[in-house]
């Protein structure tokens, strides 16, 4: 199969076709990504309902997540929540979901909460090694940070998703033997391009995103366009696509 190891289907984009949607990903297996409370809820009914959807429950940076959407970015009702009592129920609900994420920092829109993102991160952190899952990164504007802080932490199941860092940070997670989660602009975007190019075919998985990073100019994206990386990563690498296809699902296989 092909993976789409980030997918936002809770999104307000995908309310009028969200099972059209997924009935066209129907070759892909997706993990639909968890923000916050409401989204870790909802995607676990998703991941009831469809075969090839499995969930990741996660907590996007708070005061970034709450940014975006009174900036019309993510439209998301946003919700007070414990985060205690959050990291309660992901722990409980193991056995449930394949990843933590997404989870991180974002340094991008929120100037004056550094310590209070970092904080939370620790403990998703913590909490991922403890329940011995991968954790899957948001690193906006905060590369080197979320760097450091996983480099603490004896899980070596970590995924960079989307990742913007410099050269000299991408060849550091190289080192480490994590993870790059590549989205479908890698058919656009040089320094996805850039990371495909540098890092071993056995340390990549593949990603839309959706419905952001389409690979096509002003479109939605959505989990069957995923077929669109498997493409540009099969040039870049000068391999045949399905190889590729079937390298990036055994590195999923091999990471859950």
């Amino acid at each position: 199969m092909l993976l789409d190891f980030h997918a936002h289907l809770d999104h307000f984009a995908f309310k009028d076709d969200l099972s059209l949607v997924i009935e066209r990903a129907k070759n892909v297996m997706i993990v639909a990504t968890g923000i916050n409370p409401g989204t870790n809820r909802f995607v676990l009914e998703l991941s009831k309902k469809y075969p090839n959807i499995k969930a990741a429950l996660g907590m996007y940076p708070i005061e970034a997540l709450q940014e975006e959407a009174n900036q019309g970015e993510y439209p998301i009702k946003i919700e007070h929540f414990n985060v205690d009592e959050e990291l309660e129920f992901i722990a409980k609900n193991k056995n449930n979901f394949v990843a933590v994420g997404e989870v991180g920092l974002d340094f991008s829109i929120v100037k004056d909460k550094n310590k209070e993102q970092k904080d939370v991160f620790e403990k998703i952190i913590k909490l991922a090694e403890k329940l011995k899952k991968p954790i899957v990164v948001h690193s906006r504007r905060a590369e080197q940070d979320v760097i450091e802080m996983l480099e603490s932490s004896a899980n070596k199941k970590i995924v960079l998703h989307c990742f913007c860092g410099n050269k000299k940070l991408v060849k550091r997670v190289q080192d480490n033997g994590w993870y790059f989660s590549i989205p479908t602009n890698v058919a656009r975007s040089e320094q996805m391009q850039y990371l495909v190019e540098t890092t071993n075919i056995n340390n990549i998985l593949t990603e839309t995103d959706c419905p952001y990073l389409s690979p096509f100019p002003k479109t939605r994206n959505e989990p069957a366009f995923i077929i669109e990386s498997v493409k540009k990563i099969a040039e870049i690498k000068k391999m045949d696509a399905v190889e590729v296809e079937n390298v990036i699902f055994k590195n999923y296989m091999d990471l859950i």
